[in-house]
């Protein structure tokens, strides 16, 4: 496995997130199709992440307000912007992950036709769908949103507060 981290800053409406960064794991897990979504799956629940649904990715810019995520790649290949429009371009394939803190703008910018991810939040969080700038409360919820405890894909406790930050 290899661990990519890289910082977003403020783009337009998108907030991003400019205390932790994104978190790009290539290679984590490998197979294909519904085992991989399982192995996805158990190892984000083993980490205090638990997964919440299976889909592709909205095609949209959008971004979480009251939740960090964990995306893990179970199927095809996507080339995803990151930040807002004109944002980090990154090419992920089934057994990659990528964790977005809170705040930080997402789409999939083209997608092959099987291209499907499992969808995880820690714990006690639950996600919402931002797609304009946000106001005082949003900014408050994300503020005021804790750092997971572990790291979703290598378990590392207190990763998010000291190994991934940049």
């Amino acid at each position: 496995m290899h661990i990519e981290t890289f910082m977003l800053a403020g783009n337009g409406w998108v907030p991003n997130n400019a205390r932790l960064p994104v978190v790009l794991y290539r290679n984590v897990l490998g197979g294909e199709g519904s085992a991989l979504a399982e192995a996805f799956e158990a190892l984000f629940e083993g980490h205090g992440w638990p997964p919440d649904w299976r889909d592709g990715i909205f095609d949209y810019h959008h971004y979480h307000s009251t939740a960090h995520e964990v995306l893990g790649v179970f199927a095809g290949e996507a080339t995803l912007e990151l930040g807002g429009s004109g944002g980090k371009r990154v090419a992920v394939t089934a057994g990659d992950a990528v964790m977005l803190p809170t705040g930080t703008g997402h789409r999939a910018f083209e997608a092959s036709d099987d291209f499907q991810v499992v969808g995880a939040y820690p714990e006690g969080q639950a996600w919402d769908i931002c797609r304009e700038a946000t106001d005082e409360a949003a900014q408050a919820r994300m503020h005021a949103l804790p750092d997971p405890r572990r790291d979703p894909v290598t378990g590392e406790a207190g990763a998010m507060t000291g190994f991934f930050r940049c």
